[in-house]
């Protein structure tokens, strides 16, 4: 019992000085609150089991994340933290004490061990807030948003990483997470997933990447070759110009991931790196893989690979793309067992099972989603997206998307994500949300869905060809909607009355 007085005392201590943290201390310890155990190349060298064991403490404030780090008996004490609301600059503080070394502006995981952080109730957002690992080991993170960190402008955060790894890592597992940017370097942004200095050991897995100029790299220079084994599987990486990731030097899994909209590289091998590149999507991307930007070669095995318009470039002095046809130039031996869902399969897998608020699903490695065997229930409130009647591709998956207006917190491009538990929500009671396409579209059938416990707020509504205005369909609430066949690239669906603040879940577009 000391051991938790001594935990509720430090979070109390730590609220006084800031004013703004709080954690709560659950009764008893508990088992981790992670679900499912950690896959890939987190379970060698011992494994990746996070808190496992240890107390639970809940933390809605960065200060109070940092509050629960200080307050163990020592740097390695197995603890998990579950988060829930915004974390970002105005309530993340420095926390002192003897088992942390934190800092302001920035989720500090330094100098420590034995450590999950997971997204609980409706999940955690990190708001312009990087989480940092610096000399640490048996890391979880699990089920949260890291969103528009920055390098330069204001606020900045961990030099612009969603999350980033460096000084001697060893065994960190990230799962179903979001990490995404608002834009590039010019806009201030950096990697989403970088690993540098020493950093081996590591999954990432069941996640999506978007919106930013670098995915992320493993390795910060031709000669930082101290990084390996890295398994990245079942992720979306969508509208990212280069790095999905950058590998120098070391070895790397990458398995059943969907690509969408790679504008100029994606898997790029230098400086002596080995991927194994197995039953991947490619779609409308880029020099998806091969050695880009420098002469130091890389390598790839390749098996399985679906590439779904995908360009290539010639080959040049620093340029050497795999395509049009990849093959493989080297072998890689995977230590750990795994299974593969086919190619064709994964963009409709990844879409039910990528990202925080999905239940923390996971594929059975038959194309079959599958919710996991936790040791406590799935810290989750929202389920994911199902197909419609009839099934059929979801053309909204990599396409754009805008509108009229947005209420503050919510995204476009959150009606195109495959996560029923993401949402735009019009800036009142009314507003357009549009699907767009850079070339002309045949869509037949719309499925609006809304969030769970929200339906029923979608009021009277028309879909509009934003081509030439002519009315599709009209109707009222959610649901699905047919219509007569028609080319378009870009389609409105404008909603013309609700009862309170209408929230679209998923605005999804089929072609029968």
């Amino acid at each position: 019992m000391k051991r938790h007085v001594a935990l509720r005392l430090q979070a109390v201590l730590a609220t006084a000085a800031v004013g703004i943290a709080v954690a709560v201390a659950l009764p008893t310890p508990q088992a981790s609150a992670a679900a499912g155990s950690a896959t890939g190349y987190a379970t060698q060298n011992g494994g990746t089991t996070g808190g496992a064991g240890g107390q639970t403490v809940r933390a809605t404030t960065g200060t109070a994340i940092h509050a629960a780090l200080c307050g163990r008996p020592s740097s390695s004490t197995p603890i998990t933290i579950e988060v829930t609301g915004t974390i970002n600059h105005g309530n993340t503080a420095k926390v002192s004490g003897a088992s942390c070394n934190t800092a302001a502006g920035v989720i500090e995981l330094k100098q420590i061990s034995n450590v999950t952080i997971i997204g609980v109730g409706s999940g955690a957002v990190f708001d312009q807030l990087g989480i940092h690992i610096r000399d640490s080991s048996n890391i979880i993170i699990q089920n949260v948003t890291v969103r528009n960190v920055k390098k330069s402008g204001s606020p900045i955060s961990n030099g612009g990483d969603a999350i980033g790894m460096e000084s001697t890592v060893r065994n960190v597992w990230v799962d179903h997470v979001t990490l995404e940017a608002s834009g590039g370097e010019s806009e201030g942004y950096d990697g989403l997933f970088d690993m540098k200095d020493n950093t081996q050991y590591v999954t990432l897995s069941y996640s999506i990447l978007r919106n930013s100029g670098r995915g992320g790299l493993v390795g910060s220079s031709e000669t930082d070759l101290s990084n390996s084994f890295i398994t990245y599987h079942h992720n979306r990486y969508e509208n990212i110009d280069s790095r999905t990731p950058l590998l120098r030097g070391g070895t790397a899994h990458i398995y059943n991931n969907h690509y969408v909209s790679l504008r100029e590289s994606g898997i790029n091998s230098r400086a002596g790196a080995k991927a194994k590149v197995d039953n991947n999507y490619f779609q409308n991307s880029k020099d998806v893989l091969g050695t880009f930007y420098t002469d130091q070669r890389g390598y790839w095995q390749v098996s399985g690979n679906i590439f779904d318009n995908v360009t290539w470039s010639g080959t040049g002095s620093d340029n050497y793309p795999a395509g049009p046809n990849p093959t493989s130039n080297t072998t890689v031996t995977i230590p750990y067992a795994y299974s593969l869902d086919g190619a064709s399969c994964v963009p409709d897998v990844v879409r039910q099972t990528a990202g925080p608020n999905t239940g923390l699903r996971v594929s059975n490695g038959s194309c079959s989603p599958q919710s996991p065997s936790p040791t406590t229930p799935p810290p989750t409130s929202a389920p994911p997206t199902t197909p419609p009647p009839g099934g059929g591709t979801n053309l909204s998956l990599g396409a754009g998307a805008d509108g009229s207006s947005k209420a503050s917190g919510t995204s476009y491009g959150n009606v195109r994500d495959g996560n029923i538990g993401t949402y735009w929500s019009p800036a009142g009671a009314t507003g357009t949300i549009s699907i767009k396409w850079g070339s002309a579209t045949r869509v037949s059938r719309v499925v609006i869905r809304e969030p769970s416990g929200t339906q029923g707020s979608i009021g009277a509504w028309q879909l509009i060809n934003n081509d030439n205005g002519a009315v599709l369909a009209s109707g009222s609430g959610a649901g699905s909607i047919t219509f007569s066949s028609t080319a378009l690239s870009k389609i409105n669906f404008r909603i013309n009355s609700s009862g309170g603040t209408p929230r679209v879940g998923e605005f999804e577009t089929y072609a029968s």
